[in-house]
C-alpha cells in the first residue's frame, strides 16, 4: 500500500471516530434542552451515555495524539511520545530484532535448511539463465570501464612498469634465457636455420660474390677467370654451409656452442656487459617511452574489452558460457561438492548473522535516531494510526455504556 493510500485511510477513520463524537455531542446537547422541557426518566439515560461516550471520546483521542503530536499544540508532558523518545524507541528496536530474530537459537533452524548449491546448479544449467547473467556481468564491467579516468588507469599502468623496470637485471635475464636455450638444445635449430638461409642467400646473390671478387682483382687478370674463381668460392661456400645445415657434428656447431656457453657464464657472472645492457633498457624504458607504452596498453586493454562485451557471440562470451555450463553440469552431478558448499555458506553465514547482530542493531538505533522528530511521527501514524482510531471509537462507545451504567446504579440508589 503507497503511503498515499494510507493517509487516505487514515483520514477515513479519523472522520469516523471525530464524527462520532461530535454525534454524541449533538445527543448530549439535544436531551440537555429536552430534559428541561419534559421530564422523562429515559432521556436521563440517553443523556448520561452521550456524556460518558464524549468524556471517553475526549480522553481516548488525547491518549492518541498525545503518541504522535502535541494536543492541539500545547506542549504538556509526557506527549509527542514517539518524537520525544525516538533514540530510545530505537535502541529497544534494535534490541528487540536481534534477540528476537537474530539469536542463536532463532537463526540456526533457517540456517540449516539452506541449500544454495542445488539451485545455483540448476539455475545455471538453463541457457536463457547463463545469457541473464553474462548479459548483466557484461553490463556491469562496461558500467565500470566508462567510469574509469584514463589517466588514473594509465598512471597506474605506468608506475608499475617503472617499478619493474627499475629491478630489472638484464645481465640475469638475458644469462637465464640463452641457458635455458642451450640446455634445451635450441641454439642447434639456430645454426641449421642460419646456415640455410645463409647457403640459400649465395645461392641466389651469385651476382654481388662475382662483382666483389672483379672489384677485387687484378685489372691484368681477364673477367673470365675472376667468374671461374668467384663461381668457385660461391661453391666452395654453398657446400660448406649445406655441411652445416645437415651435420649435427660439424665442427663449427659445436665451436658455437662452446662460445654461447662461455659468452651465459661471463654475462651472469661479470658485469662486464652491464652497461651497454643497461644503456639499451634506459633507451626503451624512458619516462616518456613508459607513458606511451602504458597509454597503448590501457586503450588496447579496453578497447578490446568493450568490442568483446558488446558483441553478441564474442569469444569472450562463448568462453564464459562454456566454463559457466560446465561448471554447473559438474557440480549438479556432484552430491558432495554440493554439500561441502552448502556447508560452507551454512557456517558463514550464520558466523557473519552472528557476528554482525550488534551492527544491524546500531544499524536499526541509528537509522530511528537519525530520523527527523516530524518524519518519524509521521511514519509510524501512517503505519498503525488507522488501527489507533478504533481506540477512539471504542473509548466513545465504552465510555457510553459505563457512564450509562454508572447513571442507571445511582438512580435505583437515590
Amino acid at each position: 500500500m503507497t503511503d498515499k493510500e494510507k493517509k487516505r485511510k487514515l483520514f477515513q477513520f479519523k472522520v469516523l471516530a471525530t464524527g462520532l463524537f461530535l454525534l454524541m455531542a449533538a445527543v448530549f446537547i439535544s436531551t440537555t434542552v429536552i430534559q428541561k422541557h419534559n421530564d422523562s426518566h429515559w432521556i436521563g439515560y440517553v443523556r448520561a451515555f452521550s456524556e460518558a461516550a464524549m468524556v471517553g471520546a475526549l480522553a481516548d483521542w488525547f491518549a492518541v495524539t498525545a503518541l504522535f503530536h502535541y494536543p492541539l499544540g500545547l506542549r504538556i508532558p509526557h506527549t509527542n511520545l514517539i518524537a520525544n523518545s525516538k533514540q530510545r524507541i530505537g535502541d529497544n528496536l534494535g534490541s528487540f530484532v536481534v534477540d528476537n530474530f537474530l539469536s542463536a537459537q532463532n537463526i540456526r533452524p533457517y540456517i540449516e535448511k539452506v541449500k544454495v548449491s542445488g539451485f545455483v546448479s540448476e539455475w545455471l544449467m538453463k541457457e536463457s539463465n547463463q545469457k541473464v547473467l553474462i548479459g548483466e556481468v557484461s553490463s556491469l564491467i562496461k558500467s565500470a570501464l566508462t567510469q574509469f579516468e584514463n589517466e588514473a588507469e594509465v598512471k597506474f599502468i605506468s608506475g608499475k612498469i617503472k617499478e619493474m623496470s627499475a629491478e630489472i637485471n638484464m645481465s640475469k635475464i638475458i644469462s637465464s634465457g640463452l641457458f635455458y636455450l642451450l640446455e634445451k638444445n635450441e641454439q642447434e635449430k639456430i645454426i641449421t636455420f642460419t646456415a640455410k638461409k645463409i647457403k640459400t642467400y649465395v645461392l641466389h646473390h651469385e651476382e654481388i660474390i662475382q662483382e666483389k671478387v672483379s672489384e677485387n682483382s687484378y685489372s691484368l687478370v681477364p673477367k673470365f677467370i675472376d667468374k671461374k674463381i668467384a663461381n668457385k668460392i660461391i661453391s666452395a661456400l654453398y657446400d660448406y654451409f649445406s655441411e652445416i645445415e645437415n651435420d649435427v657434428q660439424h665442427p663449427l656447431r659445436q665451436e658455437i656452442t662452446n662460445a654461447a656457453w662461455s659468452f651465459c657464464e661471463e654475462l651472469k657472472t661479470t658485469p662486464k656487459y652491464e652497461p651497454q645492457l643497461q644503456k639499451i633498457k634506459d633507451s626503451f624504458l624512458q619516462e616518456k617511452r613508459i607513458d606511451e607504452y602504458s597509454h597503448d596498453i590501457w586503450n588496447s586493454i579496453k578497447q578490446t574489452l568493450e568490442r568483446e562485451l558488446d558483441a553478441e557471440n564474442s569469444t569472450l562470451k562463448k568462453y564464459v558460457k562454456k566454463n559457466i555450463s560446465q561448471y554447473a553440469q559438474d557440480l549438479n552431478a556432484d552430491e558432495e561438492l554440493q554439500s561441502k558448499i552448502d556447508r560452507w555458506i551454512r557456517y558463514n553465514a550464520y558466523r557473519m548473522i552472528l557476528k554482525n547482530s550488534g551492527k544491524a542493531a546500531e544499524l536499526i538505533s541509528s537509522t530511528v535516531g537519525n530520523w527527523e522528530e516530524k518524519e518519524l511521527s509521521r511514519k509510524l501514524e501512517l503505519e498503525v494510526g488507522k488501527d489507533l482510531q478504533f481506540i477512539r471509537v471504542n473509548g466513545t462507545l465504552v465510555g457510553g455504556l459505563v457512564g450509562l451504567i454508572i447513571y442507571t446504579i445511582a438512580h435505583f440508589l437515590v
